[in-house]
């Protein structure tokens, strides 16, 4: 029995072996994709942008909410009342009101993302997409009932969670490579310009309406852009190594047809669909993926899913959503007239930077801008907690704010917002969605993108705790996250730019050093690489 059982074995390494052998050999002799002018790749970014809506609908959520809790109404609806028949809000209510979204969209993220690998991820998309609706219509007959309310946004956050898995996913493994940062950020793009109009239809319905519409037509909107999303679904072409593990071969030569501007015919297109196909036959000879697989030292998965985590909770550690998620609330409290236009300011600003990161991904590399982001943010964060510390109350916190001051703490938020905009915010996604193998990355996207949101929820529900507390003392605290965070990918993430998603697990296979890694070549250019090298010295 045991030598069968040994016997066994040995074949099933041999043939694992064989085919690790022959993708090998299939990306050393693989023709490139054409790469066209980008104005050939205009429908492909259109149908991205489809996918990327799901980031809107994320965006929405996290630039109403911070509005609502501040709305009259809403104020009178779910809040308590103090003795003289005022109403407040009580740090518990307010927190969980504000972070339970993040508890459904974690719950989500890790259950729901399934449905990517069962269904495909298009019909994944618009099945959490209608789950999403369903919270919505449990928040808005919300009439009374503080946890009524908290109940909607609970499975809300869970359609939410499944779209944060299944839009960058689809972008990454449909797009075409040189394009793939760029297109996975039109997902963060998509989230600031979702945050800056939710602030814009705050401070619109605030000053038309004094009823239950102030909260109750945002939420409205939300049936129209969930319409939208599913529309767009029928039109985006699905993941070919999605339709390769499934074996829809001549599908998947289309979908990467459709995305590349080349024809179905194309040797490229054939190349590239036996390089996945061989990807996929390696991890069918190694067995369903299970979650315990996530905690695999030697294929290094588990290495990818503590990276995937740090860098999803390091995201939230910058402290973008104390700005994000209780920006009204802070503007209100350095002495502005109308905080509701100071929030859509910094929604304006975080909106507009992420074209710029747009640029920046492919252009300067993912590991570049993590780090200029974190030292630079690190500064703003120092500077906006200082200020607000020794400046921004000289008489004491019962006494007016001085303006000079609080006009400076803008400033360096708004600045601290560009370069979150244009570094982290977008990049979190894109590398952790071009890490994982087919095999376990719907499951290790799950995890990553669920330690974001259990930190969002952290966050969003003990800052009103803490704020009263320590005051902007609180600054301190993300500035060293930032400062642990700079070192974390100095040391641990390495560059994928301009690599498939083949190549960037050639490169965790080989155990490139992360410093190293900009200049690492993958196989199937080695040669062309080494004769060039050879040219270049003359021999």
């Amino acid at each position: 029995m045991t030598r069968q059982v040994l016997h066994s074995d040995m074949r099933s390494v041999g043939t694992e072996v064989s085919a690790a052998s022959q993708k090998k050999h299939l990306m050393e002799d693989a023709v490139e994709i054409p790469t066209k002018p980008a104005t050939a790749y205009i429908t492909v970014c259109l149908l991205c942008v489809f996918v990327a809506f799901g980031g809107f609908i994320f965006g929405w959520d996290t630039g109403t909410i911070s509005g609502f809790v501040n709305h009259t109404d809403f104020k009178r609806r779910f809040a308590q009342v103090n003795n003289e028949g005022g109403y407040y809000w009580s740090n518990a209510r307010v927190g969980l009101i504000v972070a339970i979204f993040n508890i459904g969209c974690a719950v989500g993220g890790i259950i729901l993302s399934k449905l990517g690998d069962m269904y495909g991820r298009r019909i994944g998309l618009m099945i959490v997409t209608l789950i999403y609706v369903v919270g919505i219509v449990i928040q808005i007959a919300s009439n009374n009932k503080w946890y009524q309310y908290c109940i909607g946004r609970v499975i809300s956050g869970l359609g939410v969670g499944g779209i944060a898995v299944l839009s960058p996913m689809l972008i990454s493994e449909t797009s075409p490579k040189h394009l793939r940062g760029t297109l996975v950020s039109c997902y963060q793009l998509m989230i600031t310009a979702g945050i800056f109009l939710g602030y814009c239809a705050n401070y619109g319905t605030k000053s038309k309406y004094d009823d239950s519409r102030q909260w109750r037509i945002p939420l409205g909107l939300c049936f129209l852009w969930a319409i939208f999303m599913v529309a767009g679904m029928v039109f985006v072409p699905e993941s070919p190594r999605y339709l390769v593990e499934k074996d829809k071969i001549d599908a998947a030569k289309r979908s990467l047809a459709t995305s590349n501007k080349v024809p179905v015919d194309d040797p490229a297109i054939e190349a590239e669909v036996n390089n996945i196909q061989a990807g996929v036959e390696l991890e069918r000879m190694a067995g369903n993926a299970s979650w315990g697989e996530l905690f695999t030292v030697r294929t290094k998965i588990f290495q990818r899913v503590i990276m995937g985590i740090m860098i999803q909770s390091l995201q939230q550690l910058t402290g973008n959503n104390y700005f994000f998620y209780y920006g009204t609330t802070i503007f209100d409290s350095v002495g502005l007239e109308d905080a509701y236009k100071t929030s859509i300011i910094l929604g304006a600003v975080n909106f507009g930077s992420t074209f710029a990161a747009m640029y920046t991904v492919d252009r300067f590399g993912r590991r570049k801008c993590l780090l200029y982001g974190a030292a630079l943010m690190a500064i703003c964060m120092v500077i906006f907690a200082t200020v607000g510390v020794t400046r921004l109350w000289p008489n004491g916190p019962d006494q007016p704010s001085s303006k000079p001051a609080g006009n400076a703490m803008i400033v360096f938020t708004c600045l601290y917002i560009f370069f979150f905009a244009t570094t982290w915010a977008p990049i979190a996604y894109v590398i952790v969605a071009e890490t994982f193998p087919l095999k376990v990355k719907a499951k290790g996207m799950a995890i990553a993108t669920a330690a974001n949101w259990i930190w969002g929820f952290l966050i969003a529900f003990f800052t009103p705790y803490i704020t009263n507390a320590i005051r902007f003392y609180y600054g301190y605290v993300f500035m060293g996250c930032l400062i642990f965070g700079f070192f974390y990918i100095f040391f641990f993430v390495p560059e994928t730019k301009g690599l498939t998603l083949e190549e960037v697990e050639e490169m965790w296979q080989e155990g490139v050093v992360p410093w190293r890694s900009e200049s690492w070549v993958p196989s199937s250019r080695r040669h062309a690489q080494y004769s060039s090298d050879k040219q270049a010295a003359g021999v």
